[in-house]
């Protein structure tokens, strides 16, 4: 049977008509929004609170492949890891902005479900489309997102807070996003030597979930503010804990020991993990893309986190010259490292 689905070129629809096009369904929810999409310009109006800005620049073929990557879930995604940025600052997410680059290749319907997923993540987290660019690519597609948000100025957390003594809290489990990435790159390997063969990816829903579909952790910023917690130190598990935890203690001018028992991993990600050959622990620390939040906090709120199950107390902040530590189960120590998400390579 013939394929009939309609196919239109973006050339037919020129930049600002296909800007238009795109962006048509979208409308604004927050106050602050004065003017969106449509001028040179955007407008925002946050009175007496501080602007937070984050951009993330996601390049198909080093940080998305469309072989297994549907374009619904990487406009959601591409969401997702800014929005993610600004709630690692204790602030609320309130505007992005939106900029694709594309080649020759992609149809405007391959962009409306590019947009969808846009839009769905909008949606979710209350946040408004209010402008980007668009422009040609030679290499495929490129997108880049600017969230805004918007925080009073005391409850901003930075990474350079932490203090000796603070207790080290994870939100979720992790390793999950990596492993589920592992399934999907085992499987496109499948494909291209064997193409008549089915993928199987129906025993690892959650972790696939976890890679091709992330969440920000709102709900645990909205938690803080419900408890009266604010952390010391706080940001998100992009690149690994192992990369990101020394984040921390380099700002903060601290060590840090973490303990291998208290590091949440998913029974899928450990099962998973066995079946791969891999270390359970090496995953959750140095996978990535699991976009929970990393946070620590003063000994004396220890109970505010300790009896909720959506966290994990992983460890305590250290002297500096006590270097970065993991103790193991067995009760060795070792030196952490930062094997993570290297956006250079090498």
């Amino acid at each position: 049977m013939a394929d009939d689905k309609k196919v239109t070129p973006v050339s037919k629809l020129g930049e600002f008509g296909l800007i238009e096009h795109l962006t048509k369904g979208f409308t604004t929810v927050n106050p602050g929004t004065i003017k969106a999409v449509g001028d040179d310009a955007a407008i925002i109006d946050n009175k007496a609170k501080l602007t937070v800005v984050s951009t993330d620049l996601l390049i198909e073929g080093i940080h998305f492949d469309l072989m297994y990557m549907p374009l619904k879930h990487l406009g959601y995604k591409s969401v997702i890891v800014n929005l993610s940025d600004i709630y690692a600052m204790n602030a609320e997410p309130k505007q992005i902005t939106v900029s694709i680059a594309i080649s020759s290749r992609f149809t405007v319907e391959a962009l409306e479900e590019l947009y969808e997923g846009i839009k769905l993540a909008c949606h979710n987290y209350k946040v408004d489309l209010i402008g980007g660019d668009t422009t040609s690519s030679l290499t495929g597609l490129v997108i880049s997102i600017t969230a805004i948000g918007e925080a009073m100025p005391e409850d901003i957390v930075y990474r350079n807070g932490a203090k000796v003594g603070d207790l080290i809290c994870v939100s979720g489990d992790l390793g999950s996003a990596y492993l589920g990435l592992k399934i999907l790159e085992r499987e496109k390997r499948i494909y291209l030597e064997h193409p008549d063969v089915q993928p199987e990816l129906e025993d690892a829903p959650y972790l696939i979930g976890r890679q091709l579909k992330p969440e920000a952790r709102k709900d645990v910023i909205q938690y803080f503010k419900e408890q009266g917690l604010k952390p010391t130190a706080m940001m998100d598990l992009s690149d690994g804990l192992s990369s990101d935890i020394m984040h921390i203690c380099k700002q903060s001018g601290t060590g840090c020991e973490i303990n291998e028992s208290q590091v949440p991993i998913s029974e899928e990600a450990y099962n998973m993990a066995i079946k791969f050959n891999l270390d359970p622990i090496t995953c959750a620390l140095n996978g990535g893309e699991d976009y929970e939040l990393l946070f620590t906090i003063t000994p004396e709120d220890e109970t505010k986190v300790a009896n909720d199950e959506n966290f994990s107390i992983i460890g305590q902040i250290t002297e500096a010259d006590k270097g970065y530590m993991l103790v193991t189960k067995g009760g060795n120590r070792h030196k952490l490292t930062a094997q993570g998400w290297n956006h250079f390579g090498g």
